[in-house]
């Protein structure tokens, strides 16, 4: 080899041994790069269009749910409702009690003209008149008995027509005490009173219309709306979460994010066999007037007020693997993805038994989106 050949190879020894430290440090760098940077971490930049679609919620405990949200109604609570129909026939005329009117117990609701409560007026008085001749007559015939002038057969028919007379006159006042108009007199008009306080919730009464006592629908439907049941079907294999006396929350389409608080009062004693459910009843107060009969409803059934647990939505839990995740807000546009685990899981929410903690800032929507975002990195 020549001295120039030597010369150059020096050289390239020279350059690759000052070269390899270089190599070797950005390597280093590299990997301690990877090392300290955060793990399973999303960052969105303060000018990221994706910040928007990102809604958080601060976690907290609340009562443990028992079971998924139950379908329900509002009904009447019918120990305060009254159907009221006319006990007797008649043609209305006169004022009617307006639909949705605030009635007092013993008003009126309507007035009818009608020939049958005159008839029973009549058969009144002419029975409190037969009555009063009949004692009459019995107390002469007592009179001549006991003087030894009339028989005995004459005064026991006395007697007994005295005892007919006062079983008729009884059952003319009372026909009369039962239609409300107890008292004598010709008059026709008769009125008809609410037996109860209350909301006027039906009317099916027009001017002039005739009235009778069959009627298939009911005059009025007045009731106590303070107070209202919901009703629901429990499963049989749930039958066991619930009692008397539960305390359970009402929700209704009309008012998003507002629930009612009602107690369970009535649980069935007997099982759907098509259905396997049974009946069971709430009582809901309703001074507000908010919740009506008929609405749809949806009943949380809960534990008891000192079972507290983390409960998330459902939509802010996603699966990878056999681990299910979520992700955790950090401030200043980062996320971190977390594994948790999941106790209860219902239709619409989840019980976090480990991995969240209250106080965090949890994503509760846009969790997909910030998976995508993750794989793009």
């Amino acid at each position: 080899m020549s001295h120039s050949c030597q010369h150059i190879s020096r050289v390239l020894v020279a350059l690759f041994c000052l070269t390899l430290p270089a190599c070797q440090s950005e390597t280093e760098q590299k990997k301690t790069t990877e090392t300290t940077a955060p793990g399973d971490e999303v960052v969105l930049g303060t000018e990221s269009a994706q910040r928007g679609y990102i809604k958080e919620a601060v976690v907290e405990l609340t009562r443990r749910p028992l079971m998924d949200t139950i379908n329900a109604k509002i009904a009447y609570d019918e120990t305060r409702t009254a159907r009221i129909a006319s006990p007797i026939a008649g043609r209305v005329v006169g004022p009617i009690a307006p639909l949705g009117d605030a009635v007092q117990a013993g008003a009126p609701l309507l007035q009818m003209d009608s020939p049958e409560l005159g008839q029973a007026r009549s058969d009144y008085a002419a029975a409190k008149a037969d009555l009063n001749l009949t004692e009459r007559a019995y107390h002469r015939m007592k009179d001549l008995y006991e003087q030894g002038i009339a028989p005995r057969k004459e005064y026991e028919q006395a007697v007994d027509a005295l005892d007919r007379a006062r079983s008729e006159a009884d059952r003319a006042s009372l026909r009369l005490a039962n239609l409300g108009a107890a008292g004598a007199g010709v008059d026709e008009r008769f009125i008809l009173h609410a037996p109860i306080g209350g909301t006027v919730t039906e009317r099916n009464v027009n001017p002039g219309m005739e009235v009778r006592p069959d009627l298939a629908v009911p005059l009025f439907v007045l009731s106590d709306l303070s107070r209202l049941w919901v009703l629901m079907d429990v499963f049989e294999k749930d039958l066991g979460l619930v009692h008397i006396g539960q305390k359970v929350l009402v929700s209704v389409p009309a008012y998003p994010g507002e629930t009612f608080e009602a107690s369970v009062d009535y649980i069935s004693r007997t099982v759907d066999e098509t259905t396997r459910t049974l009946k069971v009843r709430c009582t809901v107060q309703n001074l507000n007037g908010k919740l009506l009969p008929a609405m749809y409803a949806s009943i949380e059934v809960q534990s008891d007020p000192n079972d507290l647990a983390v409960v998330v939505p459902l939509n802010a839990l996603f699966t990878e693997g056999e681990s299910d995740w979520l992700f955790v807000a950090l401030g200043d546009g980062r996320y971190q993805k977390r594994p948790v685990k999941v106790g209860l899981r219902f239709k619409e929410k989840a019980v976090i038994t480990d991995g969240l903690m209250p106080g965090e800032r949890l994503v509760v929507d846009g969790a997909l989106l910030l998976r995508t975002e993750e794989e793009t990195e």
